[in-house]
This record gives C-alpha cells, sequence and structure tokens, in this order.
C-alpha cells in the first residue's frame, strides 16, 4: 500500500511506560561523568533532550565546553543502566495500533525522540513495538525536538520513497512535543494522562489517555484529513 501520510511517534510514555527508569538511567550517566546536581524539571531546560540536559549540566559543572565526543561513552554507561532494570511495557494498545497503521493504513510511521539512541530501541524492542530502525531519530547529534523530527521526517521520505507527504501528524506526551509540532506546522495528538491539563492550555484538539482510544475516523476528521 502507498504510504502518502505520515506519523511522526514520541517513545518515552508515549509508545512505552519508560520515562521513571529513562531519567534514573540518564542521571546514572551524569554521575559517571561526575554531575552530581541535576535540575530534573524538564520544562525549565531550552530543549528536552538527553543531549542537551547533558550538555547544560556538564558545562554547569565543569566550566568548559561540551563536545558531542562525549555522546558514546555516556549512551553506553546510559543504555547498561537501562538494562539492569526490568522490562519495558507498552502503553497499552501500543503494539496493535502501529500493527494496523503499518498494515491497513496509507501512513507511513517514524519515530522522533529526546532520548539517547541505544536506550530508544531497547524500549521499542522490549514492548514489541512494529519499528523500522532507518526511520527512527534521536538526539545524538542534535539538540533540539524541532531537528530531531525534521531528520526524521527526511529519513522517511528516503525509506518510503514520497518527496513529500500530504499530511503529518506528531503524537506526543509532553509540553515540548506540542510546541514543536506547533513550530514545524504539525497537527498534534497528545497521549497520556500526565500532562492533560498543558494540553487543554494548549488547545490540543485530539488527546487519548492511551493508544485503546484511538480513533483514525476521529483523528481524520478532527484535521480534515482526506
Amino acid at each position: 500500500m502507498e504510504k502518502n501520510k505520515l506519523i511522526i511517534l514520541d517513545i518515552d510514555d508515549t509508545l512505552t511506560k519508560s520515562e521513571e527508569k529513562h531519567t534514573d538511567s540518564l542521571l546514572f550517566a551524569m554521575k559517571h561523568f561526575g554531575i552530581d546536581r541535576v535540575n530534573t524539571d524538564w520544562k525549565e531546560y531550552t530543549h528536552a533532550t538527553d543531549s542537551y540536559i547533558f550538555k547544560e549540566n556538564y558545562e554547569q559543572t565543569h566550566k568548559k565546553e561540551f563536545s558531542l565526543d562525549l555522546i558514546d561513552e555516556f549512551e553506553k554507561v546510559m543504555t547498561e543502566k537501562f538494562m539492569s532494570y526490568p522490562q519495558t511495557h507498552e502503553v497499552r494498545g501500543a503494539q496493535k495500533t502501529i500493527d494496523f497503521l503499518l498494515k491497513e493504513t496509507d501512513y507511513a510511521i517514524c519515530f522522533a525522540t529526546g532520548s539517547i539512541h541505544k536506550p530508544a530501541l531497547l524500549k521499542l524492542e522490549q514492548v514489541g513495538i512494529n519499528f523500522i530502525p532507518n526511520v527512527l531519530s534521536s538526539c545524538n547529534n542534535y539538540f533540539t525536538r524541532e531537528e530531531i523530527v525534521k531528520a526524521s521526517i527526511k529519513k522517511a521520505q528516503d525509506y518510503y520513497g514520497v518527496a513529500q507527504f500530504e499530511s503529518i501528524i506528531s503524537f506526543g506526551d509532553g509540553l515540548w512535543d506540542v510546541t514543536t509540532a506547533r513550530n514545524l506546522n504539525l497537527h498534534f495528538v497528545g497521549v497520556n494522562t500526565k500532562n492533560v491539563s498543558d494540553f487543554k492550555k494548549q488547545n490540543v484538539q485530539y488527546h487519548i489517555n492511551d493508544w485503546t482510544e484511538f480513533s483514525l475516523q476521529k483523528m481524520e476528521k478532527i484535521f480534515n484529513i482526506n
């Protein structure tokens, strides 16, 4: 089936119940680099990505410029810590919904996450989400969510052989996901219950508590997608 529309998916707490152990692994990896004091109110950061949070705290702690060359070791430490936790579980209905979209609709799927790359892959593998590694973009080489999403769209265009998608819808669980979608002029669907108040303040038109509530027909009607 030709894929002429695109759905972009965040991962943590959008598809996988993983934010708590992700945060623990992130803080563990920063401690490995001598960073003990970290502001964990992610909304206070200019960019809510692992690489940017690492950069900000590294420079504040060590009083010297951050280099992306540090990411490989950071990723290794963070991944090993993440693997020490029990298996990740899906946000209810995620696996079934992604299978449906891929196999029975004209929607392509790609992934855009503020996570470091290898833990992101692990989360999807552990819950059995049907995903194509070639269309997953993470923060290893980027600091901003906008850069990550744009990279994911480009990967999807290349993989599916589409010059330009007719419609693009972004799904996420956080305020930064809403902001990124609006900055890039994309439709947005809110997922999960923890940021419902933020979604309401941002006048998010379509919100689901989990994937068992998702309706393709409702989404297309709200966004006027044919």
